[in-house]
């Protein structure tokens, strides 16, 4: 089977193309830029992810003989479009937000400049894996925020997709978690890994003793015991007779948290064993988080809610041309009109406004013409924004595999650390700063 992602897109691209290469329009010098209307769910502010992913597929984006097959036997595009395709390679550029960056309304995250052939067929991919792992990346900081210092681990891939599981926990990881239990995340993208036993281990064994002591046996004292397979009070008896005073942690995933966390910490303090961890797991979100910021937890499991978005499985992302070359060769800005679904046109390049350590306003700079580069010099305090990611061709180093994870997680937790403090909360409010649209 192919490893090419071309036809991880829409018919309509493909159709657009074909029609464009019949009447001549398919070289004309495009403009395209991903962006959102709104933050979804309220939040206040959002944060962009799947960069590096992108660039990665983005490679393998090149129509093989199975695709070009199939093209041809379904009769989706012209013999003459199927001819061009076979010698498809992306050759425009491409510049946006790094990878771990907060966004807004309005921030132009990604520019994909190119001719119409070269860009247009890129819409369903960029969007596919911005809007995807936005999402994840989005819920996964506020899950950060609501945590504070305690660690937190991804746990969602049984709720996912196989390949959406391990975008999932690469975003997480970017946005703030510490590891996850997904292999294949690690291997592919260098995401710290965990994992001990689940409750099949435990009734695996005759009895509950049994099952600890193997996996101490295995495992070491440094291990997470699971205690609540059978009664907690005397799971946490069994862990603490057999992995003494050197267990590194039990975990808990049933019940009422708030009140089980505290009597487990009693327990285990009473038992002499003030040192051992406390791991609460079980269907948690950034409200439930935030709900045991008092309680003596130590770290978190999240799962289902983290690979859905925590409801926003969607960033609501959008592709729009929006400057391109008219018949006498000059450039024209282009927007949708529409009341509800209207975009801005003109090339756009964004600045982070930071007023004493703070952020205070997102500037997104407008051009009518191709380019923004003859426009004033931004303020001094202005933080840019965009970076390149293509240039003609050629792909930038540094955005791709285990090193690009690492900084844009690096880059996320510093630019968080410029938000104002009611950005922080987690009720749904108006975004934490401004857009501001200004002209050169």
């Amino acid at each position: 089977m192919s490893a090419s992602t071309a036809l991880l897109t829409d018919r309509y691209e493909l159709t657009m193309l074909d029609a464009a290469l019949r009447d001549g329009t398919a070289r004309r010098r495009c403009v395209f830029e991903l962006f959102g209307r709104r933050l979804s769910g309220g939040r206040r502010f959002g944060v962009v992810a799947g960069q590096g992913r992108l660039m990665s597929l983005l490679r393998e984006f090149r129509f093989d003989e199975d695709e070009l097959r199939f093209l041809r036997d379904e009769h989706i595009v012209s013999p003459e479009t199927v001819s061009f395709l076979e010698r498809y390679r992306f050759s425009g550029s491409i510049e946006g937000y790094r990878e771990g960056e907060l966004y807004f309304p309005g921030s132009p995250l990604l520019t994909v400049e190119g001719t119409f052939a070269d860009a247009v067929i890129l819409e369903t991919l960029a969007l596919s894996v911005l809007n995807h792992d936005s999402a994840i990346a989005t819920a996964a900081a506020r899950m950060s925020v609501a945590a504070g210092e305690r660690p937190l681990a991804e746990m969602g891939s049984r709720r996912a997709h196989e390949q959406g599981a391990v975008a999932a926990a690469r975003a997480a990881y970017i946005a703030g978690f510490t590891a996850t239990s997904n292999l294949e995340a690690g291997r592919a993208w260098g995401v710290p890994t965990m994992g001990t036993a689940a409750h099949a281990w435990t009734l695996l064994h005759d009895t509950e003793r049994d099952a600890f002591r193997a996996q101490l046996d295995a495992m070491g004292h440094d291990t997470t015991l699971l205690i609540d397979t059978y009664d907690i009070p005397e799971g946490v008896r069994h862990a603490v007779e057999l992995g003494g005073r050197r267990l590194g942690g039990v975990r808990i995933d049933s019940g009422d948290l708030p009140l089980v966390a505290a009597a487990v910490r009693d327990q285990l303090d009473e038992l002499g064993n003030a040192d051992t961890r406390i791991t609460v797991t079980s269907d948690l979100d950034e409200y439930a988080i935030a709900a045991l910021a008092a309680s003596p937890v130590d770290a978190y499991g999240v799962g289902t809610s983290l690979v859905t978005g925590s409801g926003y499985p969607t960033a609501g992302l959008v592709y729009k041309l929006v400057a391109r070359e008219d018949a006498a060769g000059d450039w024209v800005s282009v927007a949708k009109k529409a009341q509800d679904k209207g975009s801005q046109g003109g090339r756009k390049t964004a600045y982070r406004r930071i007023d004493d350590g703070t952020a205070t306003a997102e500037i997104v700079r407008v051009s009518d013409s191709y380019s923004v580069a003859s426009g004033p010099n931004p303020d001094a305090d202005d933080r840019p924004l965009v970076v390149p990611y293509v240039t003609a061709g050629e792909f930038a180093t540094g955005h791709e595999g285990a090193e690009g994870v690492r900084a844009a997680r690096e880059h996320h937790l510093r630019v968080r650390s410029e938000l104002p403090v009611h950005a922080l909360a987690l009720s749904k409010s108006d975004p934490a700063i401004p857009t501001i649209q200004t002209t050169p």
